[in-house]
């Protein structure tokens, strides 16, 4: 059997832009990225603390120590700028792996976005 579980987690994180006009996903700084072990296309869920929204998108590449965390497309509609909002991506596994696996969580400081 297989389940899905946490893989990667960005901790409240403040959204710095939202771009109604991009094709879609959501920006994320280069250094957030390595420290949670997220790649360029993987699927995310938003989840938005401010105002509860829940979605789903993949993720781009952004500039790497800018503190991005941009979402783009139909998915800037569930979001305002300043929001804070948590990243969670999942990973199917064999539910004897998913039993020892480490998810990897970061907190970042959530008023720069940058690792602490």
């Amino acid at each position: 059997m297989f389940i899905e579980v946490c893989k990667s987690k960005i901790h409240r994180v403040t959204v710095t832009g939202a771009d109604l006009q991009y094709i879609g996903s959501v920006t994320i700084d280069e250094d957030l990225m390595d420290a949670s072990n997220l790649i360029e296309n993987e699927k995310v869920q938003i989840v938005n603390i401010n105002n509860g929204e829940r979605f789903e998108t993949y993720v781009i590449r952004g500039k790497r120590k800018s503190g991005d965390i941009i979402l783009n497309g139909p998915a800037a509609r569930k979001v305002v700028v300043g929001d804070v909002v948590i990243i969670v991506s999942y990973a199917s596994m064999d539910f004897e792996e998913a039993k020892i696996f480490e998810p990897c969580i970061i907190f970042p400081d959530t008023e720069t976005n940058r690792l602490v």
